[in-house]
């Protein structure tokens, strides 16, 4: 190992050993269920909204957004977070609030199957079997991108085996998650979310000056063409029209359906600070947002003569313009907030993913007298499970992260979004429907995924979010005699102050 190594190594060491600290000082307040999952619905505004854009953006704003713009322009990155950025908004000014509070109010619901099931007075469990089992699936998928960006950057960095850099990645994720559950998940992606912003933010302005200022920028970028600069141009030899644009917009769409995201909204102390950490994430999105999309447009001449000649290697525009532009320690610092970006939603996943079998199948349906020390035991040891299985999904290091990432955000946006818009907006919505909605989401995303040509190119989420749409109202109006219990519970979930 050389200096320049050594030295990022001792900032990764410093970085790391404070993230299994912070695990350490949350397990000792970890004493129930609620805490675990849910930290005892008592995380202020600032932790929730810098918690739930951390756990949302992942690798994939570090990585895979950037590598995007740099390989194609910013095009399909410009709507794809223009996309996101509605979806942001949306779920936080429709979704939060509601969800916090109907929640609490069905049987003060600490998960998002068991809300479910409550929500729709599913005695016979189905429900809260089937949506358990769509978390597990799409989440070990969606923790295996998390993994294979923290392995890409060890190999990047420390030109170490990939394989290697892998199993390093996994056992710090694995180290805190396992200790300190939600609290633990919570605080370190604050400190995450805030390193993923100014590292990305220093490291475009940087880039930018570096090459000559704005104006010089744009004009050299524009030599390789206006779809680089302008994302409205289209590329050479492509056709890029109204179905592509559509399809990266609808990745706004998966917000809705993300049980990672909803339970920060389950989490929050109080209604009241809900607008408070609504607007505190939509700062924080546009301006990581906008830095991403610049660290790959601009590293396009910026790493010159160094140059990617595919979308995954370019997914390391961030990594070598960081290198280039910092002194060693602080940029192996820095270098830090890729790792953060994957360990932020990796965590998550794992403890939302282990809830969903420990308390949903496992408690629920299998052994229903366990007790709570008995089922964080469980959810511990599904933990290591789901790790287990997703180390193989990111056994091949030529993977892309876009690519994971968006195959996972689909089929949670169509398998849960529009249950949970029709569970908090509509009263008529049933436990038929919610489960005939789910299981068409979920099956038009897979299969549309294996095909292609013509509409078959739109992004699988847009085409599974609107079947399963179409199911959850079709399913709900089929039935006859609704409960009236539901009625009534929603009814008065409605009359509920704040």
């Amino acid at each position: 190992m050389n200096s320049y190594q050594l030295i990022t190594a001792l900032a990764f060491a410093l970085y790391l050993g404070l993230m299994l600290t912070i695990g350490f000082f949350t397990f000792r307040k970890t004493k129930s269920t609620s805490d675990y999952f849910l930290g005892g619905r008592s995380i202020g505004p600032w932790f929730t909204a810098l918690s739930a854009e951390a756990s949302d953006m992942s690798g994939w704003l570090l990585m895979g957004l950037p590598g995007l713009a740099y390989f194609t322009g910013l095009q399909e990155a410009f709507w794809t977070a223009v996309g996101l950025l509605v979806g942001t908004y949306l779920n936080w000014l429709l979704v939060a609030k509601r969800m916090r509070k109907y929640s609490i109010h069905a049987k003060d619901s600490i998960t998002i199957p068991e809300f479910l099931t409550n929500r729709f007075h599913d005695k016979s469990k189905l429900l809260q079997t089937i949506s358990s089992i769509i978390i597990l699936v799409f989440f070990i998928v969606y923790t295996a991108s998390g993994f294979l960006a923290s392995a890409k950057l060890f190999t990047a960095v420390f030109g170490m085996n990939y394989y290697a850099a892998l199993i390093l990645g996994v056992l710090v994720i694995l180290g805190y998650t396992l200790l300190g559950g939600y609290l633990a998940v919570v605080a370190t992606d604050f400190l995450q979310g805030s390193l993923m912003f100014f590292a990305l933010v220093m490291t475009g302005v940087i880039a930018v000056f570096a090459i000559g200022g704005p104006v010089h920028t744009f004009e050299q970028l524009s030599q390789f063409g206006q779809h680089f600069i302008n994302p409205f141009a289209t590329p050479p030899g492509t056709s890029y029209g109204f179905l592509q644009i559509l399809s990266a917009l609808a990745w706004g769409l998966g917000y809705f359906g993300m049980p990672h995201i909803l339970i920060r909204f389950m989490s929050i102390r109080s209604n009241h600070e809900v607008k408070t950490s609504r607007r505190i994430a939509m700062v924080w999105v546009v301006i990581a947002m906008a830095a991403a999309l610049l660290v790959g447009v601009v590293g396009k001449i910026f790493l010159l003569p160094t140059t990617f000649d595919s979308q995954s290697a370019a997914e390391a525009v961030f990594i070598v313009s960081m290198q280039k532009i910092f002194p060693t320690f602080i940029a192996g610092f820095f270098l830090c907030a890729i790792l953060a970006a994957s360990m932020s939603t990796a965590d998550s996943q794992l403890l939302v993913a282990s809830s969903a079998f420990s308390k949903d199948v496992y408690k629920a349906v299998l052994r229903k007298d366990a007790s709570d020390k008995e089922t964080l035991l469980v959810s511990r040891l599904t933990v290591v499970a789901i790790t287990i299985i997703a180390i193989f999904l990111a056994m091949d290091p030529n993977s892309s992260i876009f690519d994971v990432v968006s195959y996972a955000w689909a089929g949670f946006g169509a398998t849960f979004g529009p249950v949970i818009l029709a569970s908090l907006f509509w009263r008529r919505a049933s436990r038929n429907g919610a489960v005939a909605a789910m299981l068409g989401g979920g099956i038009t995303v897979v299969v549309w995924k294996q095909l292609s040509g013509g509409i078959f190119d739109v992004y699988e989420l847009l085409p599974g979010f609107i079947i399963a749409s179409l199911c959850m109202v079709i399913f709900s109006l089929l039935e006859k005699h609704p409960d009236e219990e539901v009625f009534k519970e929603f009814d008065a979930f409605m009359a509920t102050e704040d």
